[in-house]
């Protein structure tokens, strides 16, 4: 395996990202626009989702393939970001044809930043939908990532967290690519540590090269959780991971559910705790099919293990990329550790 030559989601052919924040809101959105519709599943394991669109991408419902997926900020206010995207799908002639009408199809996510030290007095309506359209008519192959989009105001436990993205090149020939906003109730460091949980896959040194610790902290077997670190008691819906992944292969709408199945691995490798009651933790998979081919059975555990790994160094880039800005309640990965 290797990293594409981004190392970026937009590594697979047909798939650009834009990000749209403000920030004095500390809030932004990232959206995933499809060159041409693409073959989309999705997997919740949180306990706290938020969502729109997610059940039309069950494998026996109707609407195979989807125009674009939205990652947003904002808790609920933030589901008004995929009518944003959707706006401008619909100005560019996108989207399903029924009746004689065109309907971009656009599911998205949410994560919960609405108290990490931003102004959120936006007044009667909620900023999100503008963020959204903004998003979509930035989106290129080439996007910011840490403090970023959806990522803008995301924390995890002790540290802010941010918007990631990694690729890998497989021997077969197909591409993974994986987009997350990681806001975690977690943390995606061992212990008070400067090393990654996702140490063991990293490529290039693309958070930092620090491995693994030796020994290992004394409280890396105690799971740091962002109620432990501030001594608060725990709220429901206040964090949440989502995420995209996404391959040229060609998959079915079944396959790609199993696919997004996966990519859940990742979190549970670069992030401890994960999937808990107080998270959303999402994943919505697309499979474009550009590569023209099917994998074969050997090819596609190959594919499905990829998925997990490619996850785990998307998360850690995401924290690893954070940067300090004014009025943060939390430092980012380089304040704490000097590096």
């Amino acid at each position: 395996m290797r990293a594409g030559r981004r190392n970026s989601i937009t590594d697979i052919k047909g798939l650009t990202v834009g990000n749209a924040a403000d920030d004095a809101l500390k809030s932004g959105v990232t959206a995933l626009i499809c060159e041409t519709p693409s073959v989309a599943a999705v997997q919740v394991l949180g306990g706290a989702p938020g969502t729109r669109e997610t059940d039309l991408l069950e494998p026996h419902n109707l609407v195979e393939a989807v125009d674009g997926l939205v990652l947003s900020g904002g808790s609920a206010f933030g589901l008004d970001a995929a009518s944003g995207v959707q706006a401008y799908l619909r100005e560019q002639g996108r989207g399903f044809e029924v009746a004689g009408q065109r309907v971009p199809i656009v599911p998205g996510a949410i994560l919960f930043d609405l108290a990490n030290g931003g102004n959120k007095e936006w007044g009667r309506y909620a900023p999100y939908r503008e963020l959204g359209f903004e998003a979509a008519g930035s989106a290129s192959a080439e996007f910011a990532i840490g403090t970023a989009g959806a990522g803008k105001g995301a924390t995890t436990a002790g540290l802010k967290g941010g918007l990631g993205t990694a690729s890998t090149r497989l021997e077969s020939g197909f591409t993974l690519g994986a987009l997350v906003a990681v806001n975690a109730l977690g943390s995606a460091t061992i212990g008070s540590s400067r090393h990654f949980w996702a140490a063991p896959f990293e490529l290039n040194e693309e958070f930092g090269g620090y491995g693994q610790p030796s020994p290992y902290p004394e409280d890396a077997q105690r799971p740091l959780t962002k109620f432990t670190m501030q001594g608060t008691a725990p709220e429901p819906g206040a964090n949440t991971t989502i995420a995209v992944i996404a391959t040229d292969a060609a998959l079915t709408k079944a396959e790609a559910k199993r696919l997004a199945i996966a990519a859940h691995d990742g979190f549970a490798r670069a992030l401890w705790p994960a999937h808990t009651p107080l998270d959303g933790d999402l994943v919505f998979s697309l499979a474009t099919g550009s590569a023209t081919q099917k994998p074969d059975l050997a090819e596609v555990i190959e594919l499905y293990a990829a998925a997990g790994a490619t996850m785990t160094r998307a998360i850690a880039r995401g924290v690893f990329e954070a940067q300090h800005e004014k009025g943060d309640i939390m430092p980012s990965w380089h304040q704490r550790h000097g590096a």
